[in-house]
């Protein structure tokens, strides 16, 4: 039911609340659920192996909604890299 109009009082177009979308997925989103149920499955000294050619974005990026994401659902992760792949491993609480 989107109305698409413009109010003569507003500079933006309207619509329902009823329509707007809820929640927000990033672009990381998919790799950092991955990682995130993976390091669920991890035993205890291992360390999950993500290889950077397979990462959409940097793995700066990729890094930081990991972060993002750990520091949300209160979990703490360690993380190491070299020039191909992403080592990233559950890590007790400071």
């Amino acid at each position: 039911m989107s109305t698409g109009k413009r109010n003569s009082s507003t500079h933006f177009k309207t619509m329902a609340q009823t329509e707007v979308p809820q929640g927000r997925n990033g672009k990381h989103k998919q790799i950092v659920s991955t990682i995130m149920t993976d390091l669920d499955h991890l035993e205890q000294g291992s360390a999950l192996k993500v290889p950077l050619a397979e990462l959409a974005d940097s793995k700066e990026k990729v890094r930081s909604a990991l972060n993002r994401a750990t520091r949300k659902a209160r979990r703490t992760v360690a993380t190491a890299s070299d020039a191909d792949n992403l080592y990233i491993w559950n890590s007790e609480k400071p």
